[in-house]
């Protein structure tokens, strides 16, 4: 087997037949994938090769797998060539998603580092004469103590990686990269305008395309008038195949001019009609009830019960999804900013007709984007556009309206909530209940992309399915950390979508902590308890406790005194229940009379395990905070009877600097040799109960239905 052949598999020969049923599980990624080889190159020149299936999305992996691995292999980490996403060389680690990057790749590359660390040093001894623990690694070289020195280049004959991953590796405890706030390696090129995005990549003879996307869902072509269009000037050629259609011009702008008029041009018959009214659709639809926690949920004392509303959300990527893609000599490369590399592969090949192994897929960042948006859509539009051109790069970015209106939305959510109250003020019992379709139609078939439903014989869609506990997709985080006797949980799971959904960042966990949390304010209200120590008396994790005390003393909660119009909110969650620790405090400030909402500061604190790169945890947690106020306060898509409207940026407002805190603080609780924890989608959904909990503060009314835009508080404050 080849190495493409073996990356393309992950491992899977090895986990099946080499691996006793009593072995260890592997760290992280490396049980799927464990030959060392797999995630670690020395060249004879000494150059080093990291590889790693995950990919950048302007989260820093990229960075933080460097400081692991220079540390490791007592390096420079300009002196390591770190390769991401490319299934002909990386691991297949599936998708880039669930916060998971560190967790798995980042471990996985920490331990095969040292490990190789080890097999250099061990080889160095042989050569020495001297045991290996009296040897020490410097800049690429094993030293002796007499000052006997041998590259690692010169050590590497023969295939001395081309070995199982161990259990266990002597971790270097050297930390001159790793707990630093080192300079993240891929913002120069965005910042210089350099080569930073598949959106800028450049190839000799490129044409560029632009598809005609129906107006609505299910909408099929029944007639268009291409020659007009195929005689402008600059246009190469016109595609058709069933209902997809597009233009290929040598150059962009032709090309959007050209999709412009044939869009003009093209006659649709538009059967299906969409639901005005999702929350009753929702629960009116049939639904599979999973209990996913099989407490009693006896309800003694005081009991509260509220409701809780999420509608559908765009991704939002500033700039719209961006494919190239090249059919030469019978074989496809495909460059694209997907999230999971390996399974796009495998749904384009499918969709153009070839052998997967013909397929070629290699990640590049795109402007924009945690989830699955239209990333892998496009990508299929590229690679059908290029088959029609063979020997010709193709380059394919979609239009705004394309990507507001095809997108996969995060979807629709609707969770309801009962507890009780003892005489204590402490929680009695706990019954919680979610309602949403599936948070994943990521592809692995071609009736995943959107160019599948379109052509002469369309694809069928991979059937929606819930997502697994302990991570889960609509219901995740939907258990509370809190310690509550007897907790029922049910995931009402709806198969049919009324609208496109998939994975947008975090899943159910923004809402399912939004209703959690501001459920926990209003308990606390109904107690008579300050809503920091409520929560503190709820819960027995130190750390998750330990996130909670920081938070509230560095926001100065206990000394904090009520302004008119202003409000203060708390809220905390452990993302997934097994990721990062995640606690925050805001004030806020309401105008009664508009509806205008402004956080005015955050204070936050975040236990990520051992911290790679400190700052690098603080760009995705402020982030992460940035994109909730967003989310809670500003956006959901539009439609009506028939066609999304809400396909520009005045139909879907998002946060302006206008409405970015004034001051946002966050603290890193550092806690070396622990496992890393996944820290990018920590922050959503505390964020969105903590602003919900100052609003409530500050106006004395509480607003259960996401977005708390002007419009829905003008109305809930002047009514």
């Amino acid at each position: 087997m080849n190495r493409r052949d073996f990356l393309a598999t992950g491992g899977a020969l090895f986990v099946a037949f080499a691996i006793p049923a009593w072995a260890q599980k592997l760290p992280g990624a490396l049980e799927r994938t464990p030959m060392l080889d797999a995630w670690i190159g020395v060249g004879a020149d000494g150059r080093i090769t990291v590889f790693t299936g995950k990919a950048e999305l302007g989260q820093g992996i990229k960075t933080a797998i460097l400081q692991i691995a220079a540390d490791q292999l007592g390096v420079e980490m300009k002196a390591i060539e770190l390769v991401t996403a490319d299934t002909a060389r990386t691991p297949n680690e599936g998708y880039t998603a669930g916060s998971n990057s560190m967790k798995d790749s980042g471990t996985a590359i920490l331990h095969a580092a040292a490990q190789a660390r080890e097999i250099l040093l061990a080889e160095a001894a042989k050569r020495f004469a001297l045991p290996a623990d009296k040897l020490t690694v410097e800049s690429g070289q094993v030293v002796a103590p007499d000052g006997r020195r041998v590259s690692y280049g010169a050590l590497v004959e023969g295939k001395l990686f081309n070995v199982r991953a161990a259990q266990e590796s002597k971790l270097s405890r050297s930390r001159k990269f790793m707990g630093k706030a080192v300079q993240r390696v891929d913002i120069p090129a965005k910042v210089t305008g350099g080569v930073a995005y598949v959106h800028d990549l450049r190839l000799p003879e490129m044409v560029h395309a632009r598809v005609v996307r129906p107006p609505s869902y299910g909408a099929r072509l029944k007639s268009v008038e291409t020659d007009p269009v195929a005689r402008m000037p600059g246009v190469l050629k016109v595609v058709r195949d069933g209902s997809f259609l597009a233009v290929v011009a040598g150059r962009e702008w032709p090309a959007v001019q050209a999709v412009r008029t044939l869009r003009t041009r093209a006659v649709w018959d538009e059967p299906r009609k969409l639901p005005r009214d999702i929350y009753a659709t929702l629960a009116q639809l049939p639904a599979q009830d999973i209990l996913i926690a099989s407490g009693q949920g006896v309800l003694g004392g005081r009991v509260l019960e509220a409701e809780y509303r999420r509608p559908y959300q765009l991704h939002g990527a500033i700039g719209p999804s961006c494919a190239v893609a090249r059919f030469e000599n019978g074989e496809l490369t495909v460059w694209t900013h997907s999230q999971g590399v390996y399974p796009l592969r495998g749904a384009v090949a499918e969709l153009v007709g070839l052998p997967v192994e013909r397929v070629h897929c290699i990640h590049m960042e795109g402007s924009g984007c945690y989830g699955h948006n239209g990333a892998d859509d496009v990508a299929g539009d590229a690679a059908l556009i290029a088959r029609a051109m063979p020997g010709k790069p193709v380059r394919v970015q979609w239009m705004r309206e394309d990507e507001h209106a095809w997108e996969p939305y995060g979807a629709a959510m609707l969770t309801r909530v009962r507890a009780g109250l003892d005489d204590a003020g402490k929680v009695s019992g706990w019954q919680y209940e979610v309602a949403s379709n599936t948070h994943s139609t990521r592809p692995g078939r071609a009736g995943d992309l959107v160019a599948g439903w379109h052509v002469e014989k369309p694809f069928a869609p991979t059937p929606p399915r819930p997502l697994p506990q302990p991570e889960g997709g609509g219901d995740r985080n939907a258990i509370p950390l809190y310690q509550f006797p007897g907790t029922r949980v049910t995931n009402r799971f709806i198969p049919e979508m009324p609208l496109r959904v998939s994975a947008l960042r975090g899943l159910g966990a923004y809402m399912n902590v939004f209703s959690i949390e501001s459920f926990m304010d209003e308990l606390a209200a109904a107690a008579r308890a300050d809503p920091v120590e409520f929560r503190l008396r709820h819960l027995q994790d130190q750390r998750a406790k330990d996130v909670i005390q920081l938070a509230a003393d560095r926001f100065g909660w206990a000394a904090y005194k009520k302004v008119n119009g202003r409000g203060r909110g708390f809220a905390f969650a452990r993302y997934k229940n097994l990721a990062a620790y995640f606690a925050i405090a805001m004030e806020v400030e309401l105008e009664r009379e508009t509806g205008d909402l402004r956080v005015l500061r955050v204070v936050a604190a975040v236990d990520s395990g051992e911290a790679v790169n400190p700052d690098g945890i603080r760009n995705q947690i402020e982030g992460g905070i940035l994109q909730s106020i967003s989310w809670t306060t500003f956006e959901a898509a539009m439609w009506n009877d028939t066609r999304i409207t809400s396909r520009d940026w005045s139909g879907y407002p998002i946060l302006r600097f206008s409405h970015v805190p004034q001051k946002l603080e966050v603290q890193v609780i550092d806690r070396p040799g622990e496992p890393f924890l996944g820290t990018g989608e920590a922050s959503q959904g505390p964020t969105a109960g903590a602003l919900a909990n100052a609003l409530a503060h500050a106006g004395g009314v509480r607003v259960r239905e996401l977005p708390l835009n002007a419009r829905r508080l003008k109305h809930a404050f002047t009514a």
